[in-house]
C-alpha cells in the first residue's frame, strides 16, 4: 500500500488563508519541502492550495476479484467534488481515534461493550474464540463466514472473529477468498486448543450409541474413537449445531461430538472428553475489523499480505527472496487461483497457446510494519508483483 499525497482546493477570499509550508513539513519518505515555500496562486484568481493531504492507493493495479467496499450514502457518486471550505476544522477531539496494539492487548479493556460476530451458534469453537481474544464482549452469532464480514461493515457488529487455519485439517479457503473480496483488516489472531468431547443425554453410555453427528473436520478428527464405537456418521453445519440436534431430537442412541461448553448449554451430558485423534489439534482465528491497528515494536508482531506475480521462471522464489535476505522468518505461505482470471494463456509456441493457473499468494511474516526491514521487503517486492495488498499487522497469540 503506497501513500500519495494530493493537494486539496478551496475558495480564498483572503490573502491570509493563502497556505505557507513549514520546513519539517515530510511528503514521502525521505523527501521535503526546501525552506518555507509560498505558493503564488494569484494567477488562478479565485482557487489557492489550502492542505496536502495523503491519499491512500494500492501500489500496483488490483485484481479482478477484490470489490471495493462502497462508502455510505449515494454510490452513485463517484467524482471527485470541489467544495468550497470556510477554514479548517478546529475540533479535534470528535475525530475518530485509530485502534492501537496497546489498546486490543490492555488488561483494562475486557470487551465489556465489544460486540463481535463469528460463525455458529452458541457453543461453537469460533465463539470460544471470541470470548478468549474478549473475555466479556458480546458474542453474536453469524450463520455463514460472509454474513460475519458483512456484519463489521454494516457496523452490526464491532469486530469478527473467524478461522483461518486448522493444524490437522489445514486451511479454510473461504475465508482466504473472502479476505480479499471485503476491505476489513486483522487487528489480531487468537490460537485455540480443540477439546473434541462425545456428547449424549443425560444416562446415556457412550456404547449405547448407534449414530454420531458433528461437522464432517470433527468426525474425521475423531477417527479411532467412533471406529472402535462402530457408530454411522451424520454430518452437521458445526459441531455445536449437532449438540442442539441431539439435544432436542431427544434420541438416545444418537450422540454428537463438539465442545465442552455445548454441552453445558444444551444440557447434554460428557461422555468423553480429548477424543481427537491428535492431542495437539490448534485451530488458528483473526480478529476483524472496519480499521487497522497502529502496530509496533513493543512486542512480536505478524504481518499478513496477498500479492499476486508476473510468469517467468523464478519469479516466486525472486519473491520470497526479499524476506530471507532481511532475515524475517514467514510463518504461513498459501496460494488460491483467481476465479475471475483463473487461466493465463501465454503463445510460447507455434502449436498454440499454453495455459496456466493464475495465482493469488498469502503470506503470514514475524515482523511490524513499523519495522524497516518489513518496509524495504514489501517496497522491493513491488518490483515483482502486480499486485500487493496488506491484509493487517497485529500482534502474535503466543498463549493457549
Amino acid at each position: 500500500m503506497a501513500l500519495k499525497l494530493v493537494p486539496m482546493w478551496a475558495c480564498c477570499t483572503n490573502q491570509q488563508h493563502c497556505c505557507t509550508y513549514p520546513q519539517s513539513l515530510k511528503l514521502a519518505y525521505g523527501s521535503r519541502l526546501c525552506g518555507s515555500t509560498f505558493l503564488n496562486l494569484r494567477a488562478h484568481k479565485k482557487w489557492e492550495c489550502l492542505v496536502l493531504l495523503s491519499e491512500t492507493e494500492r501500489a500496483i493495479t488490483p485484481v479482478e476479484d477484490e470489490q471495493p467496499l462502497a462508502p455510505p450514502g449515494d454510490a452513485s457518486v463517484q467524482e471527485t467534488q470541489i467544495i468550497q471550505s470556510k477554514g479548517f476544522h478546529r475540533d479535534l477531539q470528535s475525530l475518530p481515534k485509530p485502534l492501537s496494539a496497546t489498546y486490543l492487548s490492555s488488561g483494562q479493556h475486557d470487551g465489556s461493550n465489544v460486540r463481535v460476530a463469528y460463525q455458529g451458534i452458541p457453543g461453537a469453537y469460533s465463539e470460544a474464540a471470541a470470548l478468549k481474544a474478549y473475555p466479556k464482549c458480546e458474542p453474536v452469532p453469524c450463520d455463514q463466514f460472509e454474513a460475519a464480514f458483512k456484519a463489521v461493515e454494516l457496523w452490526l457488529v464491532d469486530k469478527a472473529v473467524l478461522p483461518i487455519e486448522n493444524s490437522v485439517a489445514g486451511s479454510i479457503h473461504r475465508n482466504y477468498d473472502l479476505l480479499l473480496r471485503h476491505r476489513l483488516h486483522i487487528v489480531g489472531e487468537v490460537q485455540l486448543l480443540v477439546n473434541h468431547c462425545l456428547l449424549g443425554l443425560p444416562g446415556i453410555r457412550k456404547e449405547e450409541l448407534k449414530r454420531v453427528v458433528s461437522h464432517p473436520q470433527a468426525l474425521e478428527q475423531c477417527n479411532i474413537m467412533l471406529n472402535e464405537l462402530g457408530v454411522a456418521r451424520l454430518s452437521s453445519d458445526d459441531t455445536s449445531s449437532a449438540a442442539q440436534i441431539v439435544a432436542s431430537e431427544g434420541t438416545r442412541d444418537t450422540g454428537a461430538v463438539a465442545s465442552a461448553r455445548a454441552a453445558e448449554i444444551y444440557g447434554l451430558s460428557i461422555l468423553a472428553e480429548r477424543i481427537q485423534d491428535d492431542p495437539d489439534n490448534i485451530t488458528r482465528f483473526l480478529i476483524l475489523a472496519r480499521e487497522p491497528i497502529i502496530s509496533g515494536t513493543d512486542r512480536p508482531y505478524k504481518t499478513s499480505i496477498v500479492f499476486t506475480l508476473e510468469e517467468g521462471p523464478g519469479v516466486l522464489f525472486k519473491a520470497l527472496a526479499v524476506f530471507a535476505l532481511r532475515e524475517i522468518n514467514l510463518t504461513k505461505i498459501e496460494s488460491r487461483p483467481q476465479k475471475k482470471r483463473p487461466l493465463r494463456v501465454v503463445d510460447d509456441s507455434n502449436k498454440g497457446s499454453a495455459k496456466y493457473f493464475d495465482y493469488l499468494f498469502y503470506i503470514d511474516f514475524e515482523a511490524s510494519m513499523a519495522d524497516p526491514r518489513a518496509q524495504y521487503a514489501l517496497e522491493h517486492l513491488q518490483e515483482f508483483a502486480r499486485f500487493i495488498r496488506v491484509l493487517g499487522c497485529y500482534p502474535m497469540d503466543t498463549n493457549l
